[in-house]
């Protein structure tokens, strides 16, 4: 099922190839001058023209002379020092909206070859609340999940949690201070531990601060809670029963804010997953010589020939004997390997991480853990205040997940009394309506932008209904619902579409442009391009509405066929919010 773009690009493949050049020199691109009356530019002609050393406008004059007749071509003209310039046959217009349709998936077609996709969100610590710094891994790699799941990839998300470091240490000392009669704290017990966890997550959240802050100014507060963590991870049974109680309790309240943002996993796996595995990974690194030892450490040396910066050796174990956070991740990209198998694996982390991220892929690599490009960094920018500055609280602490999902829930909750939507809904629906137009609102303002990108966190630009925002998508959706509603309680259905009308032209082109624009957004694992596909979707249905009646048109076959491209528009868009992680209501 080729869109419109697809089959002009065969067309012009055809005239390249007759006069014996390259067939991809035919590819079209949307127009951006005229793109009224020529919809669609071809720019082949230029670099053809220097590779056949003649004229660009002679060679473009030849390959518009054989576009002529073919049934996909209406029109075609020179332009410049050789753009050809393509409208698309009318017959087309109406035959793709058709297919569109027709089609559950909108148009947009499965990969020739479907992969085994992991994502690892590269997760939050256990025992700290999840902040504004989550938002984006956790959106981006929601979205992401989707996208390949939708184009046709298995995918298998993890959350991977932070639970090995000496975060723990700081814990269970912290805990002994508070608490010492606890029987994890008698090296004599080694079992029969209560099944209750002696904290919840607000005693870890406060205890790690407080452990974290002494540890700096006191060293041998630091190396009690080192020495504690090297007990944890060499087994000692107490402090393992703690860990599991850490992790259970950080766990539920991950699950009721990942819930909050509508956002899940396959997986709820951690660092200390991966550690059984270290040993013997380590004794392989050293044993083929990937590992060497250098000042009492062994390293992997993941510095290339032609590096424009130098990048360090990655530290399997320090030496003191640790195993770091390198090791931990080269042992789960083994464990992967050995119980999943992906493909590829993405990594949904910020971009302070890049650096890490080279050396342990670069490693992986060279050990022959993962082929050469399968596993890739998908590193994203920070959500600032209006400072410039990372978003922070009033009194400049971290602000929790928790605390903006709420404040977006409420702002979202103000608006739509503003407005007066939602208004004639019970009070239960009411809420829901505002918590799906608050989400939307913070999830669309994060996607929207390329994930590199910072971008300032402004609350009521974000949940305003008018501009490119969740809010305005929201709504453009909720208005097609009424329309299709209204249509039918006056018993008229969709019927056979029939493009005449420039707006309707206009709206099929912009449903045409779906798949494009999806694999662009996995491409580059980027679903900026499919927030930006919805925005210029609900723009194109909103000038056909204004422009064409629908459900009072005279004709009774234009109805039926308006109604079918409105229809179809509607389940295009919300295939778009459900791939970016939003949901429309019914009624608003």
């Amino acid at each position: 099922m080729p869109s419109i773009a697809d089959q002009l690009s065969a067309a012009l493949g055809d005239a390249f190839a007759s006069l014996e050049l390259p067939r991809e020199l035919g590819r079209v691109t949307p127009s951006k001058q005229n793109p009224e009356v020529f919809p669609f530019q071809c720019n082949g002609a230029m670099p053809a023209a220097k590779q056949a050393k003649t004229n660009p406008r002679e060679l473009a004059g030849k390959l518009v002379e054989f576009l002529h007749g073919l049934p996909q071509i209406g029109a075609a003209e020179i332009a410049g020092p050789g753009f050809i310039n393509l409208r698309p046959a009318e017959h087309l217009y109406s035959e793709r909206a058709a297919e569109i349709a027709a089609d559950e998936r909108a148009g947009a077609d499965v990969v020739e070859t479907p992969r085994k996709v992991m994502i690892d969100f590269g997760g939050p610590n256990v025992a700290k609340p999840m902040h504004v710094g989550h938002l984006r891994s956790s959106v981006l790699g929601d979205s992401l999940q989707r996208l390949f799941r939708f184009r046709g990839d298995e995918v298998v998300s993890d959350i991977h949690l932070g639970d090995w470091g000496l975060q723990m240490g700081h814990l269970i000392t912290e805990l002994e201070d508070e608490q010492p009669d606890l029987p994890y704290f008698d090296a004599a017990i080694t079992d029969g531990y209560p099944s209750e966890p002696p904290v919840d997550i607000e005693d870890l959240a406060r205890l790690y601060p407080q452990a974290s802050a002494k540890a700096k100014s006191d060293e041998a507060r630091l190396e009690r809670s080192r020495a504690a963590t090297a007990e944890l991870q060499a087994g000692r049974p107490g402090y393992r029963a703690l860990l599991k109680h850490f992790i259970d309790v950080s766990v539920a309240a991950l699950k009721k804010d990942f819930g909050a943002l509508g956002v899940h996993f396959d997986l709820w796996k951690g660092e200390s997953d991966a550690d059984p595995l270290i040993p013997g990974l380590v004794e392989d690194f050293k044993a083929r010589g990937v590992a060497e030892e250098s000042d009492g450490a062994w390293v992997v040396r993941v510095a290339r020939e032609g590096d424009k910066k130098e990048l360090a050796p990655l530290i399997l174990v320090s030496k003191t004997g640790a195993a770091l956070y390198g090791t931990t991740d080269l042992a789960t990209i083994l464990d992967r390997k050995q119980t999943i198998g992906p493909d590829l694996t993405l990594y949904v982390v910020d971009l302070a991480q890049s650096d890490h991220f080279e050396q342990v892929f670069r490693a992986a690599e060279k050990a022959g853990l993962a082929a050469e490009g399968a596993l890739e960094h998908v590193k994203f920018g920070t959500v600032n205040g209006k400072d410039g500055k990372r978003l922070r609280t009033r009194d400049g602490g971290t602000f929790r997940l928790a605390d903006l999902i709420s404040s977006a829930i409420q702002r979202a909750d103000e608006r739509l009394k503003e407005a007066g939507l939602a208004a004639d809904v019970g009070a239960e629906e009411h809420d829901r309506v505002a918590r799906m137009v608050g989400l939307a609102a913070i999830k669309f303002a994060d996607l929207q932008n390329y994930r590199t990108t910072n971008y300032v966190f402004d609350l009521d630009r974000f949940t305003s209904f008018e501009g490119k925002t969740g809010p305005y998508l929201l709504y453009a959706a909720v208005r097609v619902k009424s329309l299709m509603r209204r249509a039918e309680e006056a018993g008229v259905k969709p019927g056979s579409i029939q493009a005449d009308a420039a707006e309707e032209r206009d709206l099929v082109l912009s449903l045409d442009a779906f798949g494009a624009a999806l694999d662009q957004a996995c491409e580059n694992r980027a679903p900026n391009t499919i927030c930006d596909h919805a925005f210029t979707l609900a723009q194109a249905f909103s000038k056909f509405y204004s422009a064409c009646p629908i459900l009072s048109a005279e004709d009774d076959v234009v109805k039926a066929s308006r109604l079918a491209l409105a229809q179809a528009t509607l389940k295009q868009l919300e295939l778009c919010l459900h791939l970016l992680g939003m949901e429309a209501p019914e009624r608003m």
